[in-house]
Formats: C-alpha cells, structure tokens, sequence
C-alpha cells in the first residue's frame, strides 16, 4: 500500500442527493416535500408543534423556583483546604480570602464570595477572610487553634451601580456651577 492509494472504504461516504432536477432523478418537481402546505415552503419552523393541539411542552405542568436574589458562594469544604496546605499550595501564615482560593483552584465562580463548609478532618492553624462560614466549618476551624472573619462582599454590579451614582452626582454638581 502506498500513500497515493489510500482512499475510503466502498460505500463510507454517500454522496449528496441533487432535488429539483427533473421526474427520472426521483427527486424532481416537489423535491420529496410532499404538495402544498407549510413544510413544503422554505424558512418553515415548527418544532414541537402538534397540529394544533397543545403541545407537549405546555401540557406539563411547571415545577421549581429560581430566586434571583440567592447568593452565589463559591463553596469549599476543610478537608480540601487541608489538602492544599499539606501540599503546600497554600501558605498557612498568610491571611486564606476567595482570591487566595481562587488561585489554590479549589474556589470556581462565586460572585458573591466564598463559604467554608466543615466535611473534612482539618487540623491547620489558618486565619480565614471569606464571606460565608458553617457552624462546623467554624467550630473545626477555632478548634485548630485559627480564626474566621466574616465579610460582607459587595457584589460587582452593586458597585458598578454605585460608581455610576457618583459620576451622575459629579456631572450634576459640574451643571451646576
């Protein structure tokens, strides 16, 4: 076998058929559309549509709830901070905050901060600046012998909001004189 004689099995690729090209190709005059009518016209979209009857979709009845005020911590359990000092990824002296998490790669997303929780065995002396802590996760953590103070985060868009405040109160200030 030589690279000039490679080429596909038999049959591995089927070729694309050409509608529309007269009565002997088989697929000529309405191109296997059928007569008339909505899907026989291009640009039709009616996925899920039952004919008229009520779709599936609609017949079943909605379940759940999203609250669009809940908090969004990153969460990170004391047995995985445990790990990180035992490797050595994160240093026990300096102060442990999201960014210090973050870096770690134990802290994903959390737009509203982190919050320790106590699954684990945990035995480091640690100081923890974060904005959320379990009762566990603290009693494990004073137990070591280190402390958890916690913050109050301001979200990204609260502040985004309150800097637009004050360039709007600068800009009416600067009218004014």
């Amino acid at each position: 076998m030589k690279l000039n004689e490679i080429r596909d099995n038999d049959g591995a690729r089927k070729g694309r058929m050409r509608v529309g090209r007269g009565i002997g190709s088989g697929k000529g005059k309405t191109s296997g559309r059928g007569q008339k009518g909505q899907t026989s016209r291009s640009g039709v979209s009616i996925n899920g549509f039952e004919g008229g009857q009520m779709p599936l979709h609609m017949r079943l009845p909605k379940r759940g709830f999203n609250n669009i005020f809940a908090k969004d911590y990153a969460e990170v359990n004391l047995g995985a901070i445990q790990k990180l000092v035992d490797a050595k990824k994160i240093d026990p002296r300096a102060v442990i905050d999201h960014a210090a998490l973050k870096a770690a790669g134990v802290a994903r997303g959390g737009k509203d901060g982190v919050r320790i929780l106590g699954k684990g065995e945990f035995s480091a002396k640690l100081q923890f600046n974060v904005a959320g802590v379990s009762a566990g996760a603290k009693a494990a953590i004073e137990k070591a012998g280190g402390s958890v103070d916690v913050i109050a985060v301001v979200p990204a868009a609260e502040k985004a909001a309150a800097k637009k405040g004050k360039v709007r109160a600068a800009r009416i200030a600067a009218r004014k004189a």
